[in-house]
């Protein structure tokens, strides 16, 4: 079993800058890809970023390209998701994923098993 925590989200203006936390227990964590995903209202859940057991390896939505970083600690059991430029279209709950199979996986939600409670990042224009 795998507990996810988000933390980090809340409101902000356009162009500001906000870093998400997600704290990890229960498993190998650094053995496990990790993912963010988001859900806007009325909107099906997206993915947004993802990083490989390593941390060598990120990957992102077109819509964050530039603007959104991932990275992962794993001697602090942790994920983040740094995230500049912000535009009132970014406004959504945010997930943490972790990866149902070791070392790697995609951006799609069937690849991810555990996810956590979600955190809300408001992006006012």
């Amino acid at each position: 079993q795998v507990q996810l925590v988000e933390s980090g989200g809340r409101l902000v203006q356009a162009g500001d800058s906000l870093r998400l936390s997600c704290a990890a227990s229960g498993r190998t964590f650094r053995i496990y890809a990790m993912g963010w995903f988001r859900q806007a209202p009325g909107k099906e859940r997206e993915f947004v970023a993802g990083v490989n057991w390593s941390g060598g390896t990120t990957y992102y939505a077109d819509s964050v390209k530039g603007r959104f970083t991932i990275s992962r600690d794993n001697a602090k059991n942790a994920v983040y998701l740094q995230m500049n430029s912000l535009k009132p279209e970014d406004t959504a709950v945010y997930y943490c994923a972790a990866a149902r199979s070791a070392f790697t996986a995609g951006s799609t939600q069937g690849e991810y098993g555990y996810w956590g409670q979600g955190t809300q990042v408001t992006v006012s224009s």
